[in-house]
């Protein structure tokens, strides 16, 4: 028989693959899905996919809490440079009793408020607030003096109740205070301390 003779059976190469392939995943020890089953797993992960994007996401407002005059207080996390130890603060003779001194951080020389003279709380000695947390706002960096720094916060907006009057923005249900540095770092709120 020559090789005229013979008739070419054309090669459906498709098919040859999807036959390879299933080979393979059987020496692999894999199953072998079929094309519905694969269907019916990418549409239950699809509505999964779907319906998580229809949850409610809490909003929050990310804060810095720190401790001042056995209370506790905090500023948005936006405003908030770094924290620095409160040694090697100077004192400025002649400053107002609000600010405490003034310390050297990153090149700049940074005025530090006492909270407690500010807002009036009790409070001891310089050796009680051992933390400077340094803020800026409106390029104007200075520094609050705390006892504790107690680290990030994550508050849902929802439970943020109204302050009392003075330089506060809002209030927890756990009497946290967050701090409105505008207002704080403003002349005239430092006089009514």
């Amino acid at each position: 028989m020559s090789t005229d003779d013979r008739k070419l059976q054309p090669i459906d190469f498709d098919e040859l693959k999807a036959s390879l392939d299933a080979a393979q995943m059987l020496l692999e020890g894999a199953t072998v899905v079929s094309a519905h089953r694969r269907r019916e797993v990418l549409h239950q992960r699809a509505v999964a996919l779907a319906n998580s994007r229809h949850e409610t996401r809490q909003e929050v407002v990310t804060v810095l809490a720190f401790q001042v005059g056995g209370e506790r207080y905090a500023v948005k996390i936006d405003y908030v440079d770094h924290v620095l130890e409160s040694r090697g603060m100077c004192s400025l003779p002649g400053a107002p009793r609000h600010v405490l001194g003034a310390l050297l951080s990153r090149s700049r020389i940074v005025p530090v408020l006492d909270l407690r003279q500010l807002l009036g709380l009790e409070g001891g000695g310089m050796s009680d607030l051992s933390k400077v947390v340094v803020v800026e706002v409106e390029d104007e960096a200075f520094g609050l003096a705390a006892e504790v720094v107690d680290g990030r916060l994550e508050l849902p907006r929802a439970e943020l109740s109204q302050p009392p009057p003075g330089p506060f923005l809002f209030l927890t249900p756990d009497r946290l205070t967050v701090l409105d540095l505008t207002q704080l770092g403003n002349p005239a709120a430092a006089r009514r301390g």
